[in-house]
């Protein structure tokens, strides 16, 4: 028997029953194989009555082949001093609440994979709706009727509703992985979502023009925060999202090759290229010796915070009330719709990772009333900077 790696592993299928292949290195560790194609680690030990004792460990992809093999080496450790692990799980599995499952969430998965926005979002839905409803109750004992029920309640925001259920499978996903619930029981599986009607806002070239003349003044009236009007400017003209924007720090910046390094984004690492607008926005700002920030903020060392309020009061005298920060974004991609640039190029642009998330701006670029010639860049640059 061989040590078993990920190649191993991705070679492995199933033939009409289980597959179990055993690890060369380490007794008692092996993968399993489903006939549907599942992949999960598990730890076999006697326990002291010399019965043979099978522990699933958690699912290949969610857990890479040494964090098995950790949890392998502990588990099979406390069997050699007489331990049950087995019996143990199964006394935490009945004890365990989604309390617990929540806190679990946010340590062992949320803070460290996602972005500080998204855990924000999913802490004002466990706040609000799961701890609430279901906090005190065993994880296992969570159904699907219950689940269903919730949903529903939550029909009249839709977008909510979704984002709950989602919240709540990739839980209970977690939750098998971690042994507080049985292997394929989450309750949220083929539940059917409400269709949502998403905004979409995209600044037209005379409204582009509005705003550019109300940052203009502002600018030389001094009643504004330079920073704030540089990082909104920075905004329209990179499609960036607000956290990038704002997150940006001087070393993430080259300028000989054109581009923006950011290592962290909602979508992981991603390279930003710099339009003449946006290079030539970064080379009029001044750099604080004591602060890594391209967006310093009142406090040393840190980034500009908050740009909201003076957004509100900014996008009000430009007549634009309802548009958000967010939707700047969508204006850029919008423009590159609108001056006939493919969808995979804007997508590639946005840092989208799905194709789905650009088909929003389909329309626009399949309206010959749209076509243009001009980069994105400096299309909206000249709408900035056009008679106001």
């Amino acid at each position: 028997m061989a040590k078993i790696t990920k190649r191993i592993i991705d070679s492995l299928q199933a033939q009409g029953k289980d597959l179990v292949v055993w690890d060369g290195e380490m007794p008692g560790f092996g993968i399993r194989v489903k006939p549907s194609g599942v992949k999960s680690f598990c730890v076999q030990y006697r326990n002291e009555q010399g019965r043979s004792r099978r522990l699933t460990i958690g699912r290949y992809g969610r857990l890479t082949v040494e964090e098995a093999r950790k949890e392998a080496r502990q588990l099979l450790a406390k069997a050699d001093v007489g331990q049950d692990p087995a019996e143990h799980k199964s006394e935490v599995r009945h004890s365990q609440t989604m309390a617990d499952l929540v806190e679990e969430y946010l340590e062992r998965h949320a803070r460290p994979h996602k972005s500080p926005r998204s855990v924000k979002d999913d802490i004002s839905i466990i706040n609000q709706i799961i701890l609430p409803r279901m906090g005190r109750k065993p994880v296992k004992e969570i159904s699907r009727q219950e689940i269903s029920k919730l949903h529903h309640e939550l029909k009249d925001t839709p977008i909510r509703a979704n984002r709950t259920i989602a919240l709540l499978s990739k839980m209970f996903a977690l939750a098998e992985d971690w042994g507080m619930r049985p292997e394929n029981s989450n309750p949220c599986w083929g539940l059917k979502r409400y269709r949502e009607n998403k905004r979409r806002r995209y600044l037209s070239g005379e409204e582009l023009a509005r705003l550019g003349g109300v940052l203009e003044k502002a600018e030389q009236e001094k009643n504004e925060n330079p920073i704030v009007i540089a990082a909104i400017r920075m905004l329209i003209f990179s499609g960036m999202r607000l956290g990038e924007v704002l997150g940006l720090r001087w070393d993430y910046i080259d300028h000989e090759k054109g581009i923006i390094n950011l290592p962290k984004s909602k979508t992981g690492a991603k390279t930003v290229p710099m339009n003449a607008p946006t290079r030539d926005l970064l080379v009029g700002l001044p750099r604080l010796a004591d602060n890594p920030h391209v967006f310093p903020g009142a406090n040393k060392g840190k980034p500009l915070v908050n740009i909201n309020k003076p957004w509100r009061s900014l996008r009000a005298k430009a007549g634009l009330d309802d548009v958000r920060m967010h939707d700047l974004r969508h204006t850029f991609a919008s423009v590159g719709a609108a001056a006939g640039m493919g969808l995979p190029i804007i997508g590639a642009l946005l840092g989208h990772t799905q194709a789905a998330t650009t088909q929003r701006y389909a329309h626009l670029s399949n309206d010959p009333l749209k076509a243009a010639t001009e980069d994105v860049g400096r299309r909206i640059a000249e709408a900035l900077n056009s008679d106001h």
